[in-house]
């Protein structure tokens, strides 16, 4: 994993990295505490910055020796991704083909270098799946309550299949089978990983007065989100996200196609035998209600919350493909043969930079542009967006040496711009970008009513073009740059020109 990433391990922080993640495990590594001052605080857990920062002691605050712990943290995930295979009774082939699937999957390969808590959850929900599977209960809820001291949503997980034995202990006791005990001896315990996460919002709350983070964040993320209408909709985005997305749907249909196919025999004459019920089971409880869960709270439909959920759908591929699909080899190369495409080709509609390597694009615009303003007005006042602003104040995220004075506003829609045109005399530059990949011409835009409804749910806007902004602020481009859709842009404005005091008239003149 080192090795693939090698050439990324040097980029700056991205988007998330450099507004919340970085920040806080920063403040942590300095002044050792666990709620950041140079962000907002939004509650999130501690692990993620105790780490972080752990190595940051052990081998200096640089950003290749960040990247190089998400290697290490991805490569966990990894080979809980091959024990959970042969767990699961797979043989070695299966569990080979899952793990490298899931290394290349364009969603899981972009975030494996980035520092966001859901990489650092999805190895800890893992392997509590692969000790779950081999009846090592303790174990299982260790990791469990790791994954939710690294992500507060991972508590989903848990939660769920706690809820799924305690149902399949209440039916069997009803119908007065004596199997229903070893469901409740598991599903019981399996709620003790809220327990660790309670004790943190706890003290959290000790020493801020809020539970979960500041107001606004819980707003965007929870409460705002409780809408039925909503809720459809993305329940249907999560469904796409583990069937269809970035290339997904290769070796998805590729399955539902081979499941009109009969088993094979192996040479002993033998069916080949399908994973356990038992553990299949714990596959799509966790599937289901992660789809479920982040359908009904978080305000961004990001594909990286869903990270433990891909190794599941591919295992479960990889796995029917072996049972029923003579040449399921070829399958499963010609998936990995699409997942290596969707790192380099963006698909056909909008989605996260993040999502796949489009998001070095957008790191390698935002440098090219700072280094303009660095070279030739280092001294210039630049009103700018999240995450820019960011970047041209903090010089720990990788793009500039000293700070730069910035004028903020929320974004580059018509809205903002015209609020930034009331302060026109507070800046004499400005650095605007793309906020959201929405290329022109997307094959699969559903036009006015789809953005209608992504504004009216789900927080989304449209950027101004750089030239319409210029005009609008009475400003002039002078630096401009696009690549893969995105494109970045340096304006300059001319500076307030006093107003003429004309001389007095001479006494008695007309």
């Amino acid at each position: 994993m080192w090795l693939l990433h090698y050439p990324l391990l040097h980029l700056p922080y991205y988007w998330d990295e450099a507004g919340y993640y970085i920040p806080s495990a920063y403040d942590f590594f300095r002044s050792g505490t666990l709620i950041p001052y140079s962000t907002l605080s939004n509650a999130h857990p501690p692990i993620p910055s105790i780490l972080l920062a752990a190595f940051w002691n052990l081998f200096g605050y640089h950003i290749f020796v960040t990247r190089s712990l998400m290697c290490l943290i991805s490569a966990t995930a990894l080979i809980a991704v091959w024990r959970l295979a042969r767990a699961a009774g797979c043989r070695l082939s299966v569990a080979a083909g899952t793990v490298a699937l899931t290394a290349l999957y364009p969603v899981f390969f972009a975030q494996s270098s980035l520092a966001h808590a859901d990489m650092f959850a999805a190895p800890a929900t893992l392997w509590a799946l692969v000790f779950l599977v081999q009846d090592r209960l303790w174990a299982s809820i260790l990791c469990f309550s790791i994954a939710a001291l690294a992500k507060e949503t991972s508590i989903a997980t848990p939660a769920a299949l706690a809820t799924w034995e305690l149902l399949q202990a209440w039916w069997q006791r009803h119908r007065g089978m004596s199997s229903w005990r070893p469901h409740a001896r598991r599903g019981f315990p399996l709620l003790l990983p809220i327990i660790p996460l309670v004790a943190w919002y706890a003290w959290y709350y000790s020493r801020t007065g809020f539970i979960f983070g500041n107001p606004q964040y819980f707003k965007y993320n929870a409460t705002s989100t409780l809408i039925p209408t909503r809720f459809a909709i993305a329940l249907f985005h999560r469904t796409l996200q583990v069937t269809l997305h970035m290339n997904l749907f290769v070796p998805f249909i590729l399955t539902m196609a081979v499941l009109l196919l009969p088993p094979l025999r192996e040479a002993n004459g033998s069916w080949r035998e399908p994973i356990e019920w038992k553990n299949q089971a714990y596959f799509y409880v966790t599937i289901i209600a992660n789809l479920v869960f982040f359908a009904i709270f978080g305000g961004a439909l990001l594909t990286r919350y869903l990270l433990p959920v891909y190794p599941l759908v591919l295992l479960l591929c990889v796995n029917t493909l072996w049972r029923r699909l003579p040449a399921w080899k070829y399958a499963v190369i010609f998936s990995l043969m699409a997942f290596v495409a969707g790192l380099f080709i963006n698909p056909p509609y909008q989605f996260a930079p993040e999502d796949n390597l489009e998001y070095v694009a957008f790191i390698h615009l935002q440098q090219a542009a700072i280094r303009q303003i660095q070279q030739h007005d280092p001294h210039a006042t630049i009103l700018t967006a999240w995450p820019a602003s960011d970047e041209l104040t903090k010089p720990m995220l990788g793009y500039v040496a000293h700070p730069l004075s910035v004028v903020r506003i929320r974004d580059f829609d018509a809205a903002q711009i015209s609020r930034a045109l009331a302060d026109s005399g507070r800046y004499n530059l400005a650095l605007v970008f793309s906020t959201k990949y929405d290329p022109p011409h997307l094959l699969l835009n559903l036009g006015p009513w789809n953005t209608n409804i992504n504004k009216r749910y789900f927080d989304f806007h449209r950027d101004l073009l750089p030239r319409t902004i210029a005009t609008e602020l009475g400003g002039k481009v002078i630096w401009h740059a696009h690549q893969n859709g995105e494109w970045i842009a340096i304006l300059r404005f001319a500076p307030a020109q006093p107003a003429k005091i004309s001389a007095p008239k001479p006494a008695g003149s007309l």
